[in-house]
């Protein structure tokens, strides 16, 4: 028999930093607590992991308003504050490494929130966030806000 594909280290990060963000939101913690008492002892011993979920919660958390303000245009018939939680704490996390995280190509960033939302969301969330981020990248695409750098993280074709 053999065993299901295990997650790779960067999802169980991104996993991480759901729950992270997720705890943070609903508790009055500091950042630094919710960093010692949910990421740290997932990734104390591996340095490399540990950086990126450090870095990643961090950015997240900072960019929430900014974020918002990009979901909030590219979600039709919906109030921001009626999404599902996870969803939109997804969709943070995903616009962070859109915007904060040279080195990530923006497909890896699309297909890992998908499925992460496919874990922690609904059976819709997988689309909805698909939905959502297609249209972020559309926009950021459009401007200079987005700072991709190095092979294959640069959209070479042309617009017609």
């Amino acid at each position: 028999m053999s065993q299901p594909p295990r997650l790779s280290k960067r999802r169980q990060v991104r996993e991480r930093v759901l729950q992270a963000i997720y705890a943070y939101e609903a508790s009055e913690d500091t950042v630094e607590h919710v960093i010692d008492t949910l990421i740290r002892p997932t990734f104390g011993e591996e340095k490399t992991y540990l950086r990126f979920a450090e870095r990643l919660f961090l950015k997240s958390a900072d960019a929430r308003a900014e974020a918002d303000v990009l979901i909030d245009r590219h979600i039709e018939n919906w109030d921001l504050n009626r999404l599902a939680r996870t969803d939109r704490y997804v969709l943070w996390i995903a616009i962070a490494e859109l915007l904060y995280f040279e080195d990530i190509p923006p497909k890896v960033t699309l297909n890992e929130a998908v499925e992460v939302a496919r874990v922690f969301g609904t059976d819709k969330s997988p689309a909805f966030v698909n939905g959502v981020l297609d249209a972020v990248l559309r926009e950021l695409e459009g401007t200079d806000r987005m700072k991709k750098t190095g092979r294959g993280l640069v959209n070479t074709s042309t617009k017609g």
